[in-house]
């Protein structure tokens, strides 16, 4: 547990609060942050829109179907590590031009797509409203993560200007395969987790949990619950701050096991950088002596392996262990 009420500043973190986040990247690839500078108003009312959405009939929530082309919209057959996990989603992100409406094409991102928005008062603001605070907070985390890797603040905040591919994904877990009859025999069948076991591709990511429960990150040979706490935040270490940490920092493996007594919702924050970015181990984080672990990988080529594998089974599923240097 990591309070953040002194951390302001991206340009200057604490250097204690530094030292937290690296002993918990490095021990767990997990934590959670109180204090976090996000207003309890808001995450009020990203609970009651997230609500609202997922209790819309089906068919209403099917208009906003996403495809291969595009991404942002609903789903009910996502796949993890070729199972199908027992949830359903709505992937949403920034708009590229604020200052237009979201059908301009000038807000069609060339990877991505647009997003897909229901007919809900408030919806839309609200969750444009939790992009940019989630995105001021993975900005001044990026910056502590960075410090701890001895090298500047600013370092990998221009990979995360405009054009970044971060995005949120309201999760909602229900009791029953959100599937049935014919459709559930068409399709993938689902597996014995909620989630299954998968490290985030990405920097980090922000997650707002709600009161259920179910998430487990694996410590030691051991899955530990991250239990839900009022008012904090959880925060993991993606893929890409594994690479860029030369493996100090863990992306720790992460699952969401089966709640039989009621529904559960999340809602996580993935922030990633902008498609044309070549990531490898940093300078500071490669010790004397020791030598890159990792050669150089391209996020947009990462990411668009990992979506086909969630998507759809298109084969082999992109990890970073693709890319380890030998030795």
């Amino acid at each position: 547990m990591i309070d953040l009420s002194t951390f302001t500043d991206p340009a200057a973190p604490p250097t204690a609060i530094v030292d937290a986040v690296g002993d918990a990247a490095a021990r767990f690839g997990f934590f959670q942050v109180v204090d976090h500078g996000i207003a309890d108003e808001l995450v009020d009312r990203v609970w009651d829109r997230t609500a609202a959405f997922f209790a819309l009939p089906v068919d209403e929530k099917r208009r906003l179907l996403r495809t291969k082309e595009n991404s942002r919209g609903y789903y009910d057959r996502e796949l993890t590590k070729n199972a199908r996990d027992r949830k359903e989603v709505l992937d949403l992100a920034h708009q590229l031009r604020p200052d237009l409406p979201d059908d301009d094409p000038a807000n069609r991102h060339a990877v991505d797509g647009a997003n897909q928005w229901p007919d809900l008062d408030g919806f839309r603001q609200t969750m444009l409203d939790w992009l940019d605070a989630c995105e001021d907070l993975s900005l001044r985390l990026l910056a502590a993560f960075t410090v701890g890797l001895d090298e500047p603040a600013e370092l990998l905040a221009p990979r995360f200007g405009p054009g970044h591919s971060s995005f949120v994904r309201l999760n909602h877990y229900p009791l029953d395969d959100p599937l049935t009859g014919a459709e559930a025999a068409e399709v993938t069948a689902l597996g014995d987790m909620a989630l299954h076991h998968h490290s985030d591709a990405g920097a980090l990511t922000v997650l707002l949990q709600d009161e259920v429960g179910g998430l487990q990150v694996e410590h030691a040979g051991t899955w530990i619950d991250v239990e839900p706490i009022p008012g904090a935040l959880v925060i993991n270490t993606g893929d890409m701050m594994q690479v860029w940490s030369n493996d100090r920092y863990r992306a720790a493996l992460h699952r969401v096991r089966p709640i039989t007594d009621r529904p559960r919702t999340s809602l996580p924050y993935f922030f990633n950088p902008t498609y044309d970015t070549d990531y490898a181990p940093l300078a500071g984080s490669v010790a004397a002596g020791d030598h890159p672990h990792y050669t150089s990988i391209n996020w947009g080529h990462f990411r668009q392996a990992r979506a086909d594998g969630d998507y759809a089974d298109y084969g082999h599923e992109i990890q970073i262990a693709d890319f380890v240097v030998p030795g």
